[in-house]
């Protein structure tokens, strides 16, 4: 996802409820960068002799700075990307879980293994850190999006590196600086304020042994391959065009309500969100006029107050470009059923949206719409809806709505081409449960103990006699 505007060598943040500037941060030379990794390094050198128990004493104590910071970052959040203050709340909550998880489980998760060798002889199994891992992360949940993959690799006995969008800046800086207060050595974690060729250069670099990003497919494909040609791993979680289908037996007050959920939370700002409603046609049309009733209720107002149920997009340019996406949806034989005007007020604000008649070829169905923007399509039965359903490059998460738990179960164990996928509700993440997609939507996965063993050497030692 592009960053927000550079004004010389500085960072800018702006407020998208009225387009006014917030703060700007001098962004680092290059030989300030440099000195960045060489200290994370060193921190990291011995850090990685650590227990796993004592590191997740720093860890839980990161979680408790959270929430003694909760009410301050959240309002630095709607403040920098427009989300509700109690959004912003509910976020930090779910960044001390999982500091709280990890802290819990990374020791059993991290411990060696014992085997019997076939010809005789012990063999045994550690997970060892590699060294400093650089992640590149979006403004839209500007702390989960960095607790997700630095937490799990700080349990791991890595080092770490942020570059967070230019647009959450001071969400960043306000998490390093937790960080430290925790305890967490100096240098471990650092924030690098920089552009994108100074990225590429950390990417490049001797010292940083893998890479983990979450962006548009775009970017995955830019920084896998800047990572591949340095023979670096990396762990990508990408966009996603999800897809929650409706069948004949769901509950359609529960179903109503919770994909209206799925698709504004966060002002619709969200990878695995509910995008695409693929509904059978038993009950299309009522499962329409309810849920483009429910839309039209969704209110536009001040997140900082959480006085509305949505607040602005981030940046003029996604409210610009989702605009584009339902326009160019439209002409090409969407229908508009709530919606799809850009508000004359400051800042950049876009109304709870329906399309109906989304078929392929439209932005509606073939792309990821980033923002409050439904699309609703008809399926002609359950096997219909899964075939549309996996017809999409994305696979990141997904929903199914039916009273037949069983049938749900069985359809997501075997059918759905998704990483994820949600049983009657709407969800994000839970700490203990893996977190990725397939196809376009990347690969890797965190939160569970799977994000711990994604940069580690899983070493094996052979002791023969």
């Amino acid at each position: 996802m592009a960053d927000s505007q550079q004004l010389g060598d500085m960072l800018t943040t702006i407020n998208p409820a009225n387009g006014q500037e917030l703060e700007r941060y001098p962004r680092m030379g290059d030989s300030d960068v440099e000195t960045t990794i060489q200290n994370c390094h060193e921190a990291f050198l011995d850090w990685r002799h650590e227990s796993p128990e004592k590191r997740g004493e720093i860890i839980k104590a990161i979680g408790e700075g959270l929430r003694s910071k909760k009410s301050e970052l959240a309002r630095l959040m709607t403040n920098e990307m427009g989300k509700l203050v109690k959004q912003g709340e509910q976020e930090v909550d779910l960044c001390a879980g999982i500091c709280d998880w990890t802290a819990a489980n990374g020791p059993k998760e991290l411990a060696a293994e014992e085997r019997e060798l076939p010809n005789g002889g012990k063999g045994r199994i550690v997970y060892s850190p590699i060294g400093v891992i650089y992640g590149i992360q979006p403004w839209n949940f500007p702390a989960y999006q960095v607790i997700r993959y630095a937490i799990a690799n700080l349990m791991a006995g890595n080092g770490v590196l942020l570059k967070h969008a230019e647009s959450v800046t001071g969400s960043g800086l306000m998490l390093e600086k937790i960080f430290r207060d925790a305890g967490l050595p100096e240098n471990l974690f650092s924030v690098l304020r920089i552009n994108h060729d100074q990225s590429d250069a950390v990417i490049a670099h001797k010292l940083v042994r893998g890479v983990t990003l979450t962006g548009s497919a775009g970017a995955g494909q830019i920084i896998a391959k800047q990572a591949g040609e340095k023979l670096k791993k990396t762990v990508l979680e990408l966009g996603s065009n999800d897809a929650y289908i409706v069948l004949a037996d769901a509950d359609l007050d529960k179903a109503v309500r919770q994909c209206v959920m799925g698709r504004v939370y966060n002002n619709g700002e969200t990878c695995v969100a509910a995008k695409r409603f693929i509904v059978v046609d038993e009950i299309y049309d009522d499962f329409r006029d309810r849920f483009v009733k429910a839309m039209k209720d969704v209110k536009m107002g001040d997140p900082l107050n959480n006085e509305g149920d949505i607040g602005p997009m981030a940046r003029e340019d996604l409210r610009d470009d989702l605009h584009d996406q339902v326009r160019k949806s439209v002409e090409n034989g969407a229908q508009i059923q709530c919606g799809g005007d850009v508000p004359e007020d400051d800042g950049w604000w876009y109304p709870a949206t329906v399309l109906d008649n989304v078929k392929l070829g439209q932005p509606a169905y073939d792309d990821e719409l980033f923002g409050p923007v439904a699309s609703l399509i008809r399926a002609k039965d359950g096997d219909d809806a899964m075939r549309i359903a996996n017809d999409s490059r994305f696979g990141l998460g997904g929903g199914i709505f039916s009273e037949d738990k069983e049938k749900a179960i069985e359809l997501a164990e075997k059918h759905f081409d998704t990483g994820m996928v949600f049983i009657n509700g709407f969800g994000l993440a839970q700490p203990n449960m893996p977190f990725g997609g397939v196809k376009d939507s990347g690969y890797g996965r965190e939160h569970g103990g799977f994000g711990m063993k994604e940069f580690v050497n899983v070493k094996a030692i052979n002791v023969m006699g």
